[in-house]
C-alpha cells in the first residue's frame, strides 16, 4: 500500500536539489537553451519558496510502499488560480522501483489526498518526450488542455 509522509527538513534539501537537476535536464531535452532553463528555474524557486523554503501552499512528501521509501511527490494548492485546484508540481518513483505500478498508486494517493483536503481538480504538466508519464495520466483519466511545441532553428 503506498502512503504519503511528509517529508522531512533533514531530506528536503537533497531532494530539492536533485529535482531541480532533473528538471533542468527535462528542460534542455525539450529544447531549452542551458541559459533559459536556469532562467525558468530562477523564476520558480521564487515564486514557489521563500529562502529555499516551500511556501505554505505546498506538500512535499515521501512516498512509501509499505516502509520502503518509494519516490516523492510535490502537491501545491492553486485555490488563487481556480477555486478547489491543486497542481502536482513533481512525482518521482525511484529507478529502482519503478515498473510496479507504484506510480499508479501515488497519483491515487495523491488524488485521495486532495480530496481529504477540500480540493476538487488535480492538474499536472507532463513534458512531451515522457510518453509513460503521458500514458499513465491518460489511463487515470487526465485530459490534455494544451500541446506547446518549439523547434530551434540554430
Amino acid at each position: 500500500m503506498v502512503r504519503l509522509v511528509p517529508m522531512s527538513l533533514d531530506n528536503r534539501a537533497a531532494w530539492l536539489t536533485a529535482m531541480w537537476a532533473d528538471y533542468r535536464q527535462q528542460l534542455i531535452n525539450t529544447g531549452f537553451s542551458p541559459e533559459e532553463a536556469s532562467k525558468n528555474i530562477e523564476h520558480n524557486e521564487r515564486e514557489l519558496l521563500v529562502n529555499g523554503i516551500p511556501n505554505a501552499d505546498q506538500r512535499i512528501f515521501d512516498v512509501l510502499d509499505d516502509e520502503t521509501n518509494v519516490g516523492s511527490l510535490w502537491l501545491a494548492t492553486r485555490e488563487a488560480q481556480s477555486a478547489g485546484e491543486w497542481y502536482v508540481y513533481d512525482i518521482v518513483i525511484d529507478d529502482a522501483f519503478r515498473g510496479r505500478g507504484l506510480g499508479r498508486r501515488t497519483m491515487r494517493a495523491a488524488e485521495d489526498y486532495v480530496k481529504s483536503q477540500g480540493g476538487t481538480r488535480l492538474a499536472l504538466n507532463v513534458f512531451g518526450p515522457n510518453t509513460v508519464a503521458r500514458r499513465l495520466y491518460e489511463s487515470l483519466g487526465y485530459k490534455t488542455m494544451a500541446i506547446g511545441m518549439r523547434k530551434n532553428l540554430v
